[in-house]
């Protein structure tokens, strides 16, 4: 696993995206996501983006926002979903992490998980 600096020095260089990754049937990774889910080991935030997808509040959103906020310190965190206007569709507590960053936003739209640099 890379360290924090490196981590987001990486994921900068993401803009836009030249691939698509089939992760679940609803959910497509980009070059970007895929590098943070490979490199980080994450690749439970798509199981937390698809088990959103079950929630019709969420599901009927065309573009949902989805932001990881870490306690680095006792490793746990929250994921907010929200409507790309601040209304939060779904928040949860996640009581263990290892998420190597404080926080990490990520856009879904059209079944595609996205870095905001590659919207």
């Amino acid at each position: 696993m890379v360290n924090q600096k490196e981590l987001l020095e990486n994921l900068n260089q993401f803009t836009g995206t030249g691939n698509y990754y089939k992760l679940y049937l609803q959910v497509i990774l980009t070059d970007g996501t895929k590098y943070l889910m490979e490199v980080a080991s994450c690749y439970w935030l798509g199981d937390i983006v698809l088990s959103y997808q079950t929630i019709k509040k969420v599901s009927t959103e065309s573009f949902q926002v989805y932001k990881l906020k870490v306690n680095l310190e006792n490793e746990t965190a929250v994921m907010t979903c929200d409507d790309g206007n601040g209304y939060v569709l779904k928040r949860q507590n996640i009581e263990f992490t290892d998420f190597p960053l404080k926080e990490i936003t990520l856009y879904y739209v059209d079944n595609i998980l996205m870095l905001p640099s590659e919207y």
